[in-house]
C-alpha cells in the first residue's frame, strides 16, 4: 500500500469532505482516505499496483475538487500551500470589495422599506417599486451570475454527480429567488393570474450573497491564522549554511549540507543542521524549538540543534543529522500529522455532515410544500406562496455544515501549534483527547524525577579482605559492558579515581536483578540486595537516605556493597503540585528499594509509590490502575518504559537534546521538563473545552436556525425570518466557530 498526502482544492465545507471521503472509498484499490477541512488536506492510502496517484486525482476531478500531490519538503509544501490559498483569498477580497457595499446599501434600503411600514416618523422609499424592483434585477443578475458563480456550480455539481455542498444549497436558495423575481417582474401576466403581490428576492438575493461570500472571506483568513505554528516553525529553518570543503569556507544552501560536514557558526547565526561541536564554544537560544526560556551554554562535544540561534561567540561543529532527519524537520512532521489527525469527539460530526446537504435539501422542500398546501388554505394561495418561497430559501441559506466541519479541527490544530510552541510534541489527536480526562499520573523514577545521573557516595566493605577500591575495582570492570544507569555511575567513578578495569569473561545479565563476569578466575556479581540482606544495618541505613545500593558479591559471598545516588530534578515538586492543582493523583514506578523510594517520594510529594518491581512488570502495574477506572498517563523516557508506555491510556516520553524519541509516544516533552506534564493536561483540557463549545453552538445554530427559517413561530407570533437574517447567520456561524478557536493561540499554559 502507498500512502500520499494531497493539497485539496475548490473544498468548501464539511460535506465537501464527506463527499470526497465516500467517493474515494468506493474505488477498488483505496483502503483508507482521511480528509481535513480545516487544513485542507486529504491522506489517501492505496495500491499502487492498481491505482496511480495521478488516477486518484482523476477519480475526484469530477465532482469538482482537484487534489496536488505533496512532496517529501515540509518548507516547499507549505511555502506552495501559503502562497495558492494567498491567492485565493485576494481573489475573494476582490470579490468582496465590490459585493459587501452593495449589499450593504441594499440591507439600509430594505431596513428603511421596513421601518416605513412600522413607523409613522419614517419615510417611505422615494422611489416606486417597480423602478427598484428592475434596478435590483441587474445588480442581483450580476450578484447571480458572477460573484455567485461558485454556488451555480455546486448546483450543476449536483445535477451531474449527485454530490451536493454548502455550495448547493446557497445555489438553490439564490437562484430559486432570483428566478420567481423575474418572472413576477418580466411577466406581469403571471402575477395577476396567481394573484400575487408585486414582491420580489432580488434584495434578498444580493443581500445574502454578499453576507455568505463576507463570511467565507472572513472564514478562510481565520483559517490561515490556525495554520501559523507550523509557518513559525518551517520559519526557523535556516536557509544557507557556511561549511568548510577543501580546506575553504563555503556558503552552501542548507539542502546541500551532507552529513559530516564542518559547519562553522557565527555570532546571531542560525543552527542549519543538527550536530555536536567540535571547537570552540558558545550559548544558544534553543526557546523556538524546546520551549525553554533561558540560552543553554554549549561547549565540545555537545550538541547543537537546527533552527536554533546563536547568541555570542562563533564555533564549529560536525552535522550529524541533515535534512528530513533533523530534529526541527522531525516536530514540522509530527505537528503537521497531528494537526491533519481526528479526535475520536468527530466522528459524530462527521457521521451528520455526510447527511446533512440532503436532509436540508428535503426539509426546505417539505417546507415549501407545507406553505403552499397548509398555508394556502388557511392563508390562500396569493399569501402562502411568498411564505414558501421565503421559507425554502431561509432553509437553505442559514443551514451551514461549515461550522460543524471546523468545530473540532481547527481547535485541534491551533491546540497541537500551541503545545509545539510550549516543547509539548502531541502525536495525534486522539492522544490529546485521552489527555483531557486522565486523573491519574505515574511517573518513572531514573530520568524522570531525578536527574539521571546517579553517582557512588558509599562504598562500603563487608568483609577484612576487600576495600573499597579493591570493590570498585571489581564492580566497575563488570558494570563496564552494562548500560544501566547504575552501572554506568560505578564505571564514571573507578575512573575518576583513576582505577584500571580488568578484562572479563563469560559476561552474563538478569533483567531487573543484576550482572555477573568472570575476572582472572575470580566470579564477580553485582546485583539487588535479596530481601534478607535488606535488614543488615548498613543497607538499610543507605537506603533510609535514599539512596540505591548494590550487592558486590565475589566466589558467592556477599563482599560488601555500593550505594548511589540520584539527584531529585529541581523543578519535581513544582510539577507534582501543578499536577495535584489540577485534580490529578500521582504515582511513581521503580525498581529501587521501598525505603529509597518513598524518600525521594516524600520530598516532592507523590501521592502513591510502587516499588521493587521488574521492568516489565510496570506495565501489569498501570494495566491494573486502568481495572480500577483511572484514566492513566505514564511518564518515561520512552525506551525502557516502552511497555507501560505502550499500556497506558496515554504514553509521554521525556526527551532530550536531538536524541528525543519522538516517534515513540503520544506525547513527547523536550528538554525532559517535567513541568509540561501539567502544562500538556491545562492544555488538552482548553482544547477538549473548544472543542465540544464549537460542537455545541453548531449544533444550537442548526437546531434553532432552521425552523425559524422553516416559519415554525408563524402561527403562535405571526413571526417569520427573513432570509437576508439567514445569511447573515449562516456566515457568522463558521467565523464564530474559528474565531472561538483561535482563542487558545492566547491561553496560558504555566501553573
Amino acid at each position: 500500500m502507498t500512502t500520499r498526502t494531497y493539497s485539496v482544492k475548490g473544498m468548501h465545507c464539511a460535506s465537501c469532505a464527506a463527499i470526497i471521503t465516500k467517493k474515494l472509498l468506493k474505488v477498488e484499490g483505496i483502503a483508507e482516505v482521511s480528509v481535513n477541512l480545516a487544513t485542507e488536506r486529504a491522506k489517501v492510502e492505496f495500491d499502487s499496483s492498481a491505482l496511480s496517484a495521478e488516477a486518484v486525482n482523476d477519480v475526484i476531478g469530477k465532482y469538482g475538487y482537484t487534489f496536488s500531490a505533496e512532496q517529501n519538503d515540509e518548507r516547499g509544501n507549505a511555502l506552495l500551500l501559503k502562497e495558492v490559498k494567498e491567492k485565493e483569498l485576494q481573489a475573494q477580497l476582490a470579490k468582496v470589495r465590490f459585493a459587501l457595499p452593495v449589499a450593504l446599501w441594499v440591507f439600509i434600503l430594505m431596513m428603511w422599506d421596513t421601518g416605513s411600514m412600522f413607523f409613522s416618523f419614517i419615510p417611505h422609499l422615494p422611489i416606486s417599486m417597480e423602478l427598484f424592483n428592475l434596478v435590483s434585477m441587474v445588480v442581483a443578475t450580476y450578484m447571480v451570475f458572477w460573484i455567485g458563480a461558485p454556488f451555480l456550480h455546486g448546483i450543476s455539481m449536483y445535477v451531474k454527480s449527485g454530490a451536493a455542498s454548502m455550495d448547493t444549497l446557497i445555489g438553490i436558495g439564490t437562484l430559486t429567488a432570483y428566478l420567481y423575481s423575474a418572472v413576477v417582474t418580466l411577466i406581469p401576466a403571471v402575477r395577476e393570474l396567481l394573484h400575487i403581490p408585486n414582491y420580489t428576492y432580488f434584495d434578498v438575493t444580493i443581500v445574502v450573497i454578499g453576507f455568505v461570500l463576507l463570511g467565507k472571506y472572513l472564514e478562510a483568513r481565520s483559517k490561515m491564522k490556525t495554520g501559523e505554528a507550523i509557518e513559525k516553525l518551517i520559519g526557523l529553518q535556516a536557509k544557507s549554511a557556511l561549511v568548510i570543503r577543501e580546506g575553504e569556507e563555503i556558503e552552501i544552501a542548507v539542502d546541500e549540507v551532507r552529513r559530516g560536514d564542518a559547519v562553522i557558526v557565527k555570532p546571531g547565526g542560525k543552527i542549519p543542521v543538527d550536530g555536536i561541536i567540535t571547537q570552540g564554544y558558545s550559548s544558544l537560544d534553543e526557546s523556538m524549538v524546546t520551549g525553554e526560556s533561558l540560552p543553554v551554554d554549549k561547549a565540545v562535544g555537545d550538541q547543537v540543534i537546527g533552527g536554533t540561534i546563536n547568541k555570542q561567540g562563533s564555533f564549529t561543529f560536525r552535522a550529524s543529522k541533515v535534512g528530513s532527519e533533523t530534529l526541527l524537520a522531525r516536530i514540522i512532521r509530527m505537528v503537521e500529522d497531528a494537526q491533519g489527525s481526528k479526535a475520536p469527539i468527530q466522528n459524530m460530526a462527521d457521521k451528520i455532515a455526510g447527511i446533512f446537504v440532503p436532509v436540508v435539501l428535503l426539509l426546505a422542500l417539505a417546507t415549501f410544500i407545507i406553505w403552499l398546501s397548509v398555508g394556502t388554505y388557511f392563508l390562500g394561495f396569493s399569501v402562502a406562496l411568498p411564505f414558501a418561497i421565503s421559507g425554502l430559501i431561509g432553509i437553505l441559506v442559514i443551514a451551514c455544515p461549515c461550522a460543524l466541519g471546523l468545530a473540532t479541527p481547527t481547535a485541534i490544530i491551533v491546540g497541537i501549534g500551541k503545545g509545539a510552541e510550549y516543547g509539548i510534541l502531541i502525536r495525534n489527536a486522539e492522544s490529546l483527547e485521552k489527555l483531557s480526562s486522565v486523573d491519574t499520573v505515574v511517573f518513572d523514577k531514573t530520568g524522570t524525577l531525578t536527574t539521571g545521573n546517579p553517582k557512588v557516595s558509599d562504598i562500603i566493605p563487608l568483609d577484612s579482605e576487600s576495600s573499597p577500591a579493591s570493590l570498585l575495582q571489581l564492580a566497575a570492570s563488570v558494570e563496564n559492558r552494562s548500560e544501566h544507569p547504575l552501572g554506568q555511575a560505578i564505571v564514571t567513578e573507578a575512573k575518576e579515581q583513576q582505577i584500571t578495569l580488568s578484562d572479563t569473561s563469560a559476561f552474563e545479565a538478569f533483567e531487573g536483578v543484576g550482572i555477573s563476569a568472570v575476572i582472572d578466575s575470580i566470579a564477580v556479581r553485582v546485583r539487588k540486595p535479596v530481601e534478607a540482606e535488606k535488614n543488615f544495618t548498613e543497607v538499610h541505613r543507605v537506603q533510609k537516605e535514599g539512596k540505591s545500593v548494590v550487592i558486590v558479591e565475589i566466589n558467592g559471598i556477599c563482599a560488601g556493597l555500593i550505594a548511589l545516588s540520584d539527584t531529585v530534578k529541581e523543578d519535581a515538586k513544582r510539577a507534582v503540585d501543578a499536577l495535584h492543582k489540577r485534580g490529578v493523583r500521582v504515582i511513581m514506578l521503580t525498581g529501587d528499594n521501598r525505603l529509597a523510594a518513598n524518600f525521594m517520594a516524600g520530598q516532592v510529594g507523590i501521592d502513591e509509590v510502587i516499588a521493587e518491581i521488574l521492568p516489565q512488570e510496570k506495565a501489569i502495574k498501570v494495566k491494573e490502575l486502568q481495572e480500577k477506572g483511572r484514566k492513566v498517563a505514564m511518564v518515561g523516557d520512552g525506551i525502557n518504559d516502552a511497555p507501560a508506555l505502550a499500556q497506558a491510556d496515554v504514553g509521554i516520553a521525556m526527551a532530550t537534546g536531538t536524541d528525543v524519541a519522538i516517534e515513540s509516544a503520544g506525547i513527547t516533552l523536550l528538554k525532559g521538563d517535567i513541568r509540561k506534564v501539567a502544562q500538556a493536561i491545562t492544555l488538552s483540557r482548553a482544547t477538549m473545552r473548544v472543542i465540544r463549545q464549537n460542537l455545541f453552538w453548531a449544533f444550537i445554530y442548526n437546531i434553532i436556525g432552521i425552523p425559524l427559517a422553516a416559519g415554525a413561530l408563524y402561527p403562535l407570533w405571526g413571526i417569520v425570518l427573513s432570509p437576508v437574517f439567514s445569511g447573515l447567520a449562516m456566515a457568522g456561524s463558521s467565523v464564530s466557530v474559528v474565531s472561538n478557536s483561535l482563542r487558545l493561540k492566547r491561553k496560558k499554559l504555566e501553573e
